[in-house]
């Protein structure tokens, strides 16, 4: 079957893609058969591409920015203080050094240590190795599920934007704990610390030294701490887009 989206007889542009010319009548095919000069233009599919590129742009922003024109001015002002606290959080957490461990001596650290044991517990048939990180994967695990929850099963994208802001913030609790591999002075779970410890107590002391990067210590934890701040302040940015969507809504409202 061929197509036009414009008709090589009469020049209407056609709305989709068709067999028939709604305008003149004739049918493509047949026209073709008595005018074989007449192909089928080259650019054809250019506005079909416009018109995919435009749904996805179009199912991506909905996507990100989910139900913010029907919000209330009251669920705008909860969500703005949990904005607000975050942003003061996030300050508060990256301008401290990875020797503070501020984020360590903070509450969301007790948080993620019950989810950074049950990592260990939850990847002990994979061996010593993945088990010692499976600790690390736990934090990582968590606020990432409830990123995938959030955004595509609850179809709560400023809950999705929080939950992305927690997973940025795991990566800062590691950055520590990393750096600390070699000098082993961070205090450890049951009051033990890497220094004295047995080998393999300390998560990345073990992982490091297995791995031979044991003297990279100090790059990886930057790494990590430089990739939770660039996750975090992204999930900022998207939390305020939406909150600036839905007050723009209803400010015309």
């Amino acid at each position: 079957m061929i197509c036009f989206l414009t008709c090589p007889k009469c020049q209407h542009e056609l709305p989709v893609q068709s067999p028939i010319c709604p305008h003149c009548g004739i049918v493509f095919e047949k026209y073709l058969k008595y005018h074989p000069e007449q192909t089928v233009q080259p650019d054809v599919q250019a506005p079909i591409v416009t018109i995919i590129e435009e749904e996805q742009t179009s199912s991506l922003a909905q996507l990100l920015f989910y139900n913010a024109q029907h919000s209330t001015w009251v669920s705008l002002l909860g969500r703005s203080i949990i904005f607000a606290g975050l942003g003061l959080w996030s300050w508060q957490l990256l301008s401290d050094s990875i020797e503070s461990n501020a984020v360590g001596n903070s509450f969301l650290h007790l948080v993620n240590l019950p989810f950074h044991e049950a990592g260990h517990m939850l990847f002990r048939p994979f061996g010593a190795f993945i088990t010692s990180l499976g600790g690390t994967l736990g934090q990582l695990l968590m606020p990432s599920i409830c990123l995938v929850v959030l955004l595509f099963k609850t179809r709560d994208p400023f809950g999705a934007s929080v939950a992305l802001w927690w997973l940025g913030e795991n990566f800062l609790d590691i950055a520590p704990y990393i750096n600390d591999a070699r000098a082993g002075q961070l205090p450890l779970l049951g009051g033990n610390f890497g220094h004295f410890a047995p080998y393999g107590f300390h998560d990345w002391q073990y992982l490091l030294t297995e791995s031979g990067l044991l003297y990279h210590d100090h790059v990886l934890a930057k790494v990590a701490f430089a990739t939770g701040s660039a996750i975090m302040l992204l999930a900022l940015l998207w939390s305020g887009l939406w909150l600036v969507k839905g007050i723009s809504c209803l400010a015309k409202a």
